[in-house]
């Protein structure tokens, strides 16, 4: 990963976008670049965005008795209930979180799938490093939308919260000839994450600790999703030169 095949770090293209109002297109357009990027219609690239308040549910979610009830709470909740194609349960996201889209062409896609996990969770464990935030891979017992490569974050002295938490989540689509690693980071305002999820999955009926989501500035108070942003990008520089970056900040 992060290396072309002659040797120099291979190129992507950087994509800063504001979300569109509507978090089912905003999830689809990942999708697309997909598409885009295996048809050689576009480079490799990194988008990256700020996500209107939703509530993404995994294929397995909509086949549960409780599922309609969980919708309905996520609405309550002030979050728009979405469907990803991805594997997983429930995930909440708003503009206090980061959501990264990378996405490459490659002949024989489905070969790096389980590394891709790996190389990519302890790439994003290293850009919260980069800012005091004690990250670690690794699955949380009990944490929401579970997985053995999201990253959490341990606390140290002045944290907020005195247990672990999850801090990124990560999923996987790979089609013939390209794929997308798509990646959810809760950088601030934990509150309204750990309320709508709490109750979503009570009404799916599904074990979760409300004890393990938090966000990083629970671990490093102050932190902001600009701070992360030039971290990330910084930790993807060592490994890819980045285009087209420009000076669009996330507001």
């Amino acid at each position: 990963m992060g290396l072309a095949s002659e040797g120099q770090p291979a190129r992507l293209r950087v994509l800063i976008e504001e979300p569109s109002g509507d978090p089912a297109a905003d999830l689809e357009r990942g999708v697309q670049l997909l598409r885009e990027v295996r048809a050689g219609q576009m480079p490799a690239l990194l988008r990256i965005y700020r996500p209107d308040p939703t509530l993404a549910f995994g294929q397995r979610d909509v086949r549960l008795e409780g599922y309609q009830a969980a919708v309905e709470a996520a609405q309550r909740h002030g979050f728009t209930p979405v469907v990803r194609q991805a594997g997983g349960r429930a995930a909440a996201y708003h503009r206090g979180t980061l959501i990264v889209d990378h996405i490459e062409a490659e002949a024989e896609a489905m070969m790096g799938h389980q590394a891709r996990f790996t190389d990519f969770g302890e790439l994003y464990a290293r850009a919260l490093q980069r800012l005091g935030v004690q990250a670690r891979m690794g699955e949380l017992a009990g944490e929401y939308c579970a997985g053995e490569h999201s990253v959490h974050g341990v606390p140290g002295p002045g944290a907020r919260v005195d247990a672990p938490v999850k801090l990124i989540g990560t999923a996987q689509r790979v089609v013939a000839g390209a794929w997308l690693f798509s990646s959810v980071f809760v950088i601030s305002e934990s509150a309204p994450i750990r309320a709508v999820l709490d109750e979503v999955y009570q009404r799916m009926q599904i074990p979760m600790d409300p004890s393990t989501i938090g966000a990083a500035d629970d671990l490093v108070p102050g932190l902001s999703v600009e701070d992360f942003t030039r971290a990330l990008l910084k930790e993807y520089s060592t490994r890819y030169q980045l285009d087209q970056v420009g000076e669009k900040t996330l507001s």
